[in-house]
């Protein structure tokens, strides 16, 4: 026993003047309270260290590396080592993936390759044995930051009519550390979880990897409004040294509610309607269409009526056939024009919304002229033409003449005839405001001026002679009526144009004039001897005598009449 008490004296004297020196000595040591790191990098997490007794630095330091082992409070070294040599624990999970670099300073670990495992408390221990010693610690925060997140909204839509929060879309965020969490939005604005009116159900999946995968889904309240609303959702995660969040793209859901409303309009064509038109008719509802929901919606035998005649208020309602929501009348006429209604049907029959259209057909109807057919005119008289076409719309009339515009308005004036006023007079009737409507008159009216006088006459009581110069720009007949006691007689005379040709021979018009005079001389004694010889034949009861000649381009007739 004294041999014993011998043997461990030093030791004891030794224990007894380290706890004496531990007393005035101290170690000040310094680590993160965190380090973060992303999953598969490299995590460094230094432990700084000082000795309070800087004239008795120690000359020996003792570094450890402990882990806390995942849910206890255990924990196991993972390397220890001083001035002299550098040794990694065996047959843990950092054997191979850890390296520490000291000083006398302090202390690095390097974890390589950081794995989810990783997140965790890892204990610096110094000791400095007479010079003192001290342990700190750092927590290990390791970030994966999950996938984008994915919506799906409700496909089978959702009625107004639901009493409680109906579940309208779910969203998933996959494979991120730690847990990530997730914000409905509704139009860009965050939906807050009310009794009655929102609730957000959430689960939390702990993945075999290690990964969190977070599922949300959404129970609202519907209103009518909703039908256009953009539902979407955004997952919020942690990274290095920030708070990262990715939005998902939105979803619109069918909102189911009682028809309020009901709109028809003319979907084509654009503007006005005539006559010959195809019309097509749109009728669509205030309600989202779903034809598996009996009673909700336009239903796709929902037809299309028309209100018959120009009034609404007694006339009765005639189904008209259409395809769905769309009703196509071609072609249209005037009649087709009135009220045309839409309504939708459910199980019970019509509703009581119902839309409406006016719908004009307009038209214009062919011209009318006055005079119709040809009018004759003396030289120097006036005639009134007037051209007429009823229409639904303002009308505009032009007059043309041989292709040329004379005259604007329904009232053609022709005042002081002339040869040039003969011709052919059409009218054109347009709608300005519709520039497809246009008529002219099945057959245009012609004014034929008095293109004849006559030039000698000679009455007596045996006979009358009538001499007439005739204007000939086309070849034209001319009859000649003669009447007595004893019978009426007509003869026609053929007049055809010869086109006048330029000669180079050249003569004087009194030349000319002398020969016209020559031939008038001799037609006058002809017609003088003639004369006694249709005395004497009129005595016998015979008939008038009919002459032609002709001078250049003016005709002149002569008639003789023999009265008993």
């Amino acid at each position: 026993m004294a041999l014993l008490l011998r043997a461990f004296l030093p030791l004891l004297l030794l224990h007894f003047c380290l706890l004496n020196w531990s007393v005035w000595a101290k170690v000040e040591l310094t680590m993160h309270e965190s380090v973060e790191v992303y999953l598969g990098d490299s995590a460094q997490i230094p432990c700084q260290y000082s000795f309070t007794d800087a004239n008795n630095e120690p000359s020996f330091v003792f570094i450890q590396w402990f882990v806390r082992v995942v849910g206890q409070n255990s924990r196991i070294r993972i390397f220890y080592g001083d001035n002299r040599q550098q040794i990694v624990d065996n047959n843990t999970n950092y054997s191979g993936r850890i390296n520490v670099t000291s000083d006398q300073r302090g202390s690095q670990l390097t974890i390589q390759d950081v794995r989810l495992s990783d997140e965790r408390e890892f204990f610096c221990q110094v000791n400095g044995l007479a010079a003192g010693n001290a342990e700190g610690k750092t927590h290990l925060r390791v970030f994966a930051p999950p996938e984008a997140p994915v919506i799906e909204g409700i496909l089978t839509g959702v009625s107004v009519t639901n009493e409680m929060p109906s579940r309208v879309a779910s969203c998933e965020a996959r494979n991120g550390f730690p847990k990530p969490n997730i914000t409905w939005y509704r139009n860009s604005m965050p939906l807050t979880p009310t009794p009655g009116y929102v609730n957000v159900l959430t689960l939390v999946t702990r993945e075999h990897s290690g990964f969190y995968s977070v599922q949300s889904t959404l129970e609202y309240k519907v209103l009518k409004e909703d039908k256009d609303a953009q539902f979407s959702c955004e997952v919020s995660f942690f990274v290095v040294g920030a708070i990262r969040t990715v939005e998902s793209s939105s979803v619109n859901i069918t909102v189911h509610y009682p028809t309020t409303m009901v709109e028809l309009w003319k979907e084509s064509p654009q503007g006005l309607v005539k006559e010959g038109d195809t019309v097509e008719l749109r009728c669509q509802g205030s309600v989202s269409p779903d034809p598996a929901d009996p009673g909700w919606g336009l239903r796709p035998e929902a037809t299309l009526t028309r209100l018959m005649g120009w009034t609404h208020s007694h006339e009765l309602d005639v189904n008209l056939e259409s395809r769905g929501d769309v009703l196509i009348l071609t072609p249209v006429s005037r009649k087709d024009s009135g009220i045309y209604q839409c309504r939708p049907l459910d199980n019970d029959g019509y509703t009581e919304v119902k839309g409406e259209v006016q719908l004009t057909v307009h038209y214009l109807d062919p011209a009318v002229v006055v005079p119709k057919d040809s009018e004759v005119m003396l030289k120097g008289e006036d005639l009134t033409a007037t051209c007429n076409a009823l229409s639904s719309l303002k009308t505009s009339t032009v007059w043309y003449k041989d292709g040329k515009q004379v005259g604007n308005g329904n009232t053609l004036h022709l005042r002081d005839a002339t040869y040039e006023t003969s011709g052919e007079y059409v009218c054109e009737v347009t709608v300005p405001s519709l520039p497809a409507l246009h008529t002219t008159p099945a057959a245009p009216f012609t004014s034929s001026s008095k293109n004849w006088h006559e030039v000698f006459s000679r009455v007596n009581e045996h006979m009358i002679l009538s001499v007439v110069s005739v204007k000939v720009t086309s070849d034209v007949s001319a009859l000649c009526n003669a009447s007595n006691d004893m019978g009426t007689e007509v003869k026609a005379f053929s007049i055809k144009a010869i086109p006048r040709l330029t000669s180079t021979a050249r003569f004087s018009p009194a030349e000319g004039s002398g020969v016209i005079i020559v031939v008038i001389i001799l037609c006058l004694l002809l017609l003088a001897f003639l004369g006694s010889v249709l005395y004497f034949l009129a005595q016998e009861g015979e008939d008038p005598l009919w002459t032609l000649g002709e001078t250049g381009d003016v005709s002149t007739i002569s008639s003789q009449s023999f009265t008993n």
